[in-house]
């Protein structure tokens, strides 16, 4: 099977050349390559061994989380299959890995996938990595997940304050809205409850 001294020569001229580092993530002051890094480095590379590399998206999962400032980022995995296929005969490895990445707008799949190319590439070929292993030259501040108890407690005593039937309505949409959109399922139970216990009181003084 020819795929395999495909690999190993591709391995071996790149521990020879070597692929430098010469991106640096702004937050946090480290060194890494960056796709296009990669990419130029492998393709010369590739070609010279006869190895072609394919690629094959096995499923794609994205959630959306909320981040500290307030705003909207997608965080998406991808599980990847990438086929190394020597030229020569059309013996193969496949190598299976992950991908991960987060991106405000519409990237965050392009670079998970990019991702997963990357780190299947360093470790096939013992590329050597250090520092943070990006995703790429940003980073990302994501809020814990669920109302903070300060907020709760202020939408809590909001709802319990209010005098009229509209007054109520009003001061739980937004306390609902605000423990909705970060996932809090027993915060959405608790202002229910406060509504309801309110919603009762107002209609016995009425």
């Amino acid at each position: 099977m020819e795929v395999y001294k495909a690999i190993a020569a591709v391995q071996a001229q790149l521990a020879k050349d070597g692929i430098s580092k010469d991106r640096k993530n702004q937050q946090q002051g480290y060194q890494f390559r960056g796709i296009d890094d990669v990419y130029n480095a492998l393709a010369p590379v590739l070609s010279t061994n006869g190895l072609v590399i394919l690629p094959r998206m096995i499923s794609r999962q994205s959630v959306e989380r909320q981040t500290l400032k307030g705003g909207v980022i997608f965080y998406v995995t991808v599980d990847a299959e990438f086929d190394f296929i020597a030229a020569s005969d059309g013996s193969k490895h496949t190598v299976k890995t992950f991908g991960e990445a987060m991106d405000s707008a519409d990237k965050a799949t392009n670079k998970a996938m990019s991702a997963a190319y990357k780190y299947a590439a360093m470790q096939a070929f013992c590329i050597p990595t250090e520092g943070d292993n990006d995703a790429d030259s940003t980073t990302h501040e994501v809020a814990v997940k669920g109302l903070p108890a300060a907020a709760l407690k202020k939408h809590v005593d909001a709802i319990i304050a209010a005098q009229d039937m509209e007054t109520l309505k009003t001061a739980y949409s937004v306390a609902y809205k605000a423990a909705h959109a970060v996932g809090d399922k027993v915060a959405e139970e608790v202002l229910s409850e406060a509504k309801d216990a309110r919603k009762t009181e107002l209609e016995v003084t009425a």
